[in-house]
């Protein structure tokens, strides 16, 4: 009986969370721009958290993750983003560690540098999972070939 009560918090937990939408592309460097840099200011991302794989380098594949939070905030969190480019069958797995807020949000998580291959690849497939401290999956999201089962 105590198995089904964990069961059923865990479901409760995991159903907070949901990515809205996940959109995969190539920015350049310059598209992260704004004019308060141009006067001395650091980088501003504006409503969005930005998490880059190399921290000194803006251009890359990005992936817009609009992140929907009906629960309280999370502070230890870390998306898991797995990704198969051309000419390899096996994922790469990038970790990004955030505070997940409560509420809407939005991340663009980056690969960055010598983590993403040039401006004309596409990923074959990609799975971004975001996990608690725990390593507990609080939500998962898919392309659709990550979704082919094994053999067919």
């Amino acid at each position: 009986m105590l198995s089904l009560a964990l069961i059923a918090t865990s479901s409760a937990g995991a159903a907070d969370i949901d990515f809205v939408r996940v959109w995969p592309a190539w920015r350049d460097a310059d598209s992260f721009l704004r004019i308060s840099e141009y006067f001395g200011g650091s980088e501003n991302t504006g409503r969005q958290t930005v998490l880059r794989t190399r921290l000194g380098e803006r251009a890359g594949f990005y992936f817009l993750v609009r992140l929907d939070n009906d629960g309280a905030a999370i502070p230890d969190a870390r998306f898991e983003l797995k990704v198969i480019v051309p000419g390899s069958p096996y994922p790469r797995t990038h970790l990004f560690a955030s505070i997940i807020p409560a509420g809407r949000h939005a991340f663009n998580l980056g690969l960055t540098g010598e983590d993403w291959p040039d401006r004309k690849t596409h990923p074959v497939a990609w799975q971004l999972r975001l996990l608690d401290a725990g390593g507990r999956e609080l939500a998962v999201k898919q392309s659709f070939l990550w979704a082919k089962p094994d053999g067919e």
